[in-house]
């Protein structure tokens, strides 16, 4: 398990890499659905990276805003799901 720190720099990255988005403009609290850095395609990638990364399994019950809506919220979401 990766510390929380780490988790939150890989997801910036991905987040960087995938939406072409300038490195100031992503914080680990931005809102990245309501800024527009992801759509409904966008999110799916997103899932399928953290499932790959992580090696964990995202189930449909999941699928909330709250763990996805930024790096903070996504980060507490690993690190829930690798207890």
């Amino acid at each position: 398990m990766e510390n929380s720190t780490a988790v939150k720099e890989q997801i910036k990255q991905f987040i960087i890499e995938t939406t072409f988005a300038k490195e100031p403009d992503v914080k680990d609290d931005t809102l990245i659905f309501v800024q527009g850095f992801f759509d409904s395609m966008g999110f799916l990638l997103l899932i399928s990276f953290i499932e790959e990364k992580y090696g964990i399994k995202t189930e449909d019950t999941e699928l909330l805003e709250e763990n996805f809506e930024s790096i903070n919220a996504i980060a507490a979401f690993i690190e829930r799901k690798q207890k």
